[in-house]
């Protein structure tokens, strides 16, 4: 990564943390993206793994900008010594762009969000999967247009900051492309929704992959406009 991406990556996340109404779910949330546990993550800062689990919390009074400065450049000085993966995987998405017709929209939440309140909102049915996964975004894709135009690189990025998301799939006829092409990306969504299909119509490899990579697959038949209205209107 160059120098001058790593520095604008980490004050976009310093900025999301400082300017969070809820600084210690926005500072968990981008700990838990680059997958640091919060005892590595103190030892680093060399203060008491309680200090981070209060700021976390909220038990501690939300950390200043200096503070905040500090435990960013800690997240990319512990995740460069084990190969710089996540970091490099940030900025990848914060320095391209992925044509509006793949990516109708994004979000993310300042904290985890039960799958299963997800699904309710936009009227979903389960296929398979756990029912108790928590997800900290959404992105709805225009299925075929991803899977025709991103390469399996390019596919990662419609996760925006977080893996843990909800992947919404539209206008699918059997389900079966797109849990495809996640089986062949190194990352994979807890969750995953089917726009446009009635349960009947999914295909039965869909469970089968669901189930290699626990994911939730749900079905929706609203529309892809409904779907976005209703899930902006929603205080994640």
């Amino acid at each position: 990564m160059k120098p001058g991406q790593r520095q604008q990556l980490a004050e976009k996340i310093a900025g999301e943390i400082t300017l969070s109404d809820v600084p210690g779910k926005a500072l968990k949330k981008w700990r838990t993206s680059f997958k640091i546990p919060p005892g590595s993550l103190a030892e680093y800062l060399g203060v008491s793994p309680s200090v981070i689990s209060d700021y976390e919390s909220g038990r501690r009074k939300s950390p200043g900008t200096a503070v905040v400065g500090k435990i960013v450049d800690s997240l990319f000085s512990i995740d460069e010594a084990n190969g710089g993966g996540f970091a490099e995987k940030y900025s990848k998405m914060l320095f391209s762009t992925i044509d509006e017709d793949v990516i109708y929209d994004l979000h993310d939440f300042s904290d985890a969000v039960p799958v299963t309140l997800l699904a309710e909102t936009i009227n979903c049915s389960r296929i398979c999967g756990d029912a108790d996964h928590r997800v900290v975004g959404y992105t709805v894709v225009n299925s075929l247009n991803a899977i025709l135009t991103l390469s399996p690189n390019e596919f990662n990025r419609i996760y925006g900051w977080s893996t843990e998301r909800a992947l919404i799939f539209t206008d699918v006829s059997s389900g079966k492309s797109p849990m495809v092409a996640i089986r062949v990306t190194p990352f994979k969504p807890p969750c995953v929704i089917l726009q446009g299909i009635h349960p009947d119509s999914v295909h039965p490899l869909v469970e089968r992959l669901a189930e290699r990579d626990r994911i939730t697959v749900f079905t929706t038949e609203e529309k892809v406009q409904d779907i976005i209205k209703k899930l902006r209107e929603q205080e994640w």
